[in-house]
Order: structure tokens, then sequence, then C-alpha cells
């Protein structure tokens, strides 16, 4: 496998893994998930999962993504970062 389809396979992996955080913290607002418990529930834990089992693939991206080619390289960073800062801006407005 070249280092082009790693970099593009772990690209599309962290956004697809924020796209389902965000839809965790939707659902455990619209739903009332594990509201009310002393400790974390379920949908904090598979949140927390989705977060930090994006690590290898974002180093993945950063060691493998062609540096000289910054058009290509930018849409996938950018997409990721407006995730990241959409899941964790709801997460912070909603203090869930």
């Amino acid at each position: 496998m070249d280092r082009l389809k790693i970099a593009l396979i772990s690209a599309t992996v962290c956004i697809v893994m924020s796209a389902q955080a965000f839809l965790v913290e939707v659902l455990a607002l619209t739903t009332g998930w594990d509201r009310g418990l002393k400790d974390e529930g379920a949908a904090a834990h598979i949140f927390q999962l989705l977060i930090v089992c994006q690590l290898p693939f974002i180093l993945a991206f950063l060691a493998t993504a062609d540096w000289r080619r910054l058009k290509s390289v930018l849409p996938p960073v950018a997409l990721e970062a407006t995730a990241l800062v959409l899941v964790f801006g709801t997460l912070a407005y909603f203090k869930l």
C-alpha cells in the first residue's frame, strides 16, 4: 500500500470517528441517555473511545501525507479540525 492511500484512509477514518462522536453527543442530548447518573455512563465512554482512538490515525496521516502538495493535505486537516471543534464545542456548550 502506498503512502497516499494510507494518508487517505487515515484521514477518512478520523473524520468518520469525529462524526460518530458528534452523533453520540446528539443522541445523548435528545434522548437523555445517561442523564442523572452519579458517574459517567456508556455515552461518555463511547465518546472518549472515539476521540482517543483517532490519535493513531492522525499520526499515520501526519507521517504519510505528501507535505510538498499542501493543496491535497489541507482539506482533510481542515475538515478534521472543524469536526473536532464542532464536537468539543457542543460538549462545552451543553456541559455534557
